[in-house]
């Protein structure tokens, strides 16, 4: 089974993550951040990975730090999960809508970090969790899972419409990008023949 553990402890937060990339979609734990929780399910749920999440940060500072170490902790628990990622499809894209609001993902798992997104918020919250705090986490996140990450928000009107899109988007994305092709018999997808 394609599936790793990871933790991070700090003087801010204590996280564990654990995912199983061939798993059945299911979420469980709690990051003490309902909004966050909200698009983790998401994740599992559309990347149909699963993904338990316990998180303990300082949120009575504010949710940075623990919106922050739960990406970084859960990319890494992708990066082990995913081993010298020989074998995989490598890329995949998504467009999702969420009633009025669309996102286009495209991920490449090759190894190289990198995150662009693009889109905004019209708000400075959604439920307890900054805005501003969803492009960190998908950045933080592509960081550690060593996957180039683009996602933008094409359209929508409501705050959490657009962050559901965008999330459902890079599941499907990561869905496709980290799935095995049985073509490539377990060769790296990439003409240098390694992807580490």
């Amino acid at each position: 089974m394609r599936s790793a553990e990871a933790s991070r402890k700090t003087l801010e937060t204590q996280v564990t993550a654990r995912v199983n990339l061939d798993g059945s979609g299911t979420f469980s734990g709690e990051t003490g951040i309902g909004f966050l929780d909200h698009m983790l399910s998401q994740l599992a749920r559309h990347g149909v990975f699963d993904i338990e999440v316990h998180a303990e940060g300082d949120l009575e500072v504010d949710s940075h730090h623990t919106v922050e170490d739960v990406a970084i902790t859960l990319g890494q628990a992708f990066n082990q999960a995913l081993g010298d990622r020989n074998g995989i499809v490598r890329m995949g894209s998504a467009a999702v809508p969420m009633e009025e609001a669309l996102a286009l993902a495209a991920v490449d798992a090759g190894g190289r970090p990198a995150c662009r997104f693009e889109g905004g918020f019209a708000g400075d919250r959604v439920g307890e969790m900054d805005t501003q705090l969803i492009p960190h986490f998908l950045d933080s996140f592509a960081r550690t899972a060593r996957a180039n990450v683009h996602i933008h928000l094409l359209s929508g009107d409501n705050d959490h419409h657009r962050a559901e899109a965008a999330f459902k988007a890079l599941a499907r994305a990561l869905d496709q990008a980290t799935a095995l092709d049985p073509r490539r018999a377990g060769q790296a997808p990439s003409t240098k023949g390694t992807l580490t």
